[in-house]
């Protein structure tokens, strides 16, 4: 009995550094979602248009993100780009966190967009310009809807990754959940294991709603595979 009271005691003293540290985990992955999802979609539907330099350069880019880990590029980011002089590349903690997990975002959705586009079959395509739409209609009003569907399911499962690539975020001092945590850890240093217990199902709360859409999108839309049927 005296074990749990102890428990409860150390949940309501960490509880308000462990919320304080989800909503800046909340804050700088939402930022990365959104930015990384426009830069990826953007990329995704360029890299389908069939020029051969741009989608060049756009394997290049997807080969050096998504070939090397997070953590390295978040270190390039924070300490190296602000070693070049450069004044608009001098990126505190914060922007820093949001630019690099926003690239490493929009590496994985510039593929999947890619990919969903690939799948919409031929055919559609070839309908919309048999009556008379130009190339940028038919990606409008044709293909790009269709494959938005099919992004779902995939591009949530991304996002669950993205969410927890924030608890990387720690080693350059950002204080979000992990970050709280280390600090709980060392106010007290005979409870690390319930204190990571409750790290994890903080992550938990956040990301199972993610998931749990996830399995919803990909019920209801299919696979890319559902789209030739």
């Amino acid at each position: 009995m005296d074990s749990i009271i102890d428990k409860i005691g150390i949940v309501q003293a960490l509880w308000p550094s462990l919320v304080k540290g989800l909503w800046m985990t909340f804050q700088i992955s939402i930022l990365a979602i959104l930015l990384g999802s426009i830069l990826g979609f953007c990329l995704g539907v360029a890299k389908t248009l069939g020029y051969f330099v741009l989608e060049k350069l756009i394997n290049g880019y997807l080969h050096l993100l998504r070939g090397s880990p997070y953590l390295v590029q978040l270190y390039i980011i924070f300490f190296v780009l602000p070693s070049l002089g450069i004044s608009w590349l001098q990126f505190d903690g914060y922007t820093a966190a949001v630019v690099s997990l926003s690239l490493y975002t929009s590496s994985y959705v510039t593929e999947i967009v890619a990919s969903a586009i690939f799948a919409v079959p031929n055919g559609q395509s070839e309908a919309a310009r048999s009556v008379g739409m130009t190339r940028s209609q038919t990606y409008r009003y044709v293909v790009i809807p269709q494959a938005l569907k099919l992004t779902i399911p995939p591009m949530a499962s991304v996002y669950v990754i993205v969410i927890k690539s924030t608890a990387v975020l720690s080693v350059i001092g950002i204080s979000e959940l992990t970050r709280q945590g280390e600090v709980a850890i060392m106010r007290m240093p005979g409870d690390i294991m319930f204190i990571y217990c409750l790290i994890a199902l903080f992550y938990f709360l956040y990301c199972y709603p993610v998931l749990r859409f996830s399995k919803w999108a990909e019920g209801k839309f299919g696979s890319v595979g559902d789209v030739d049927h």
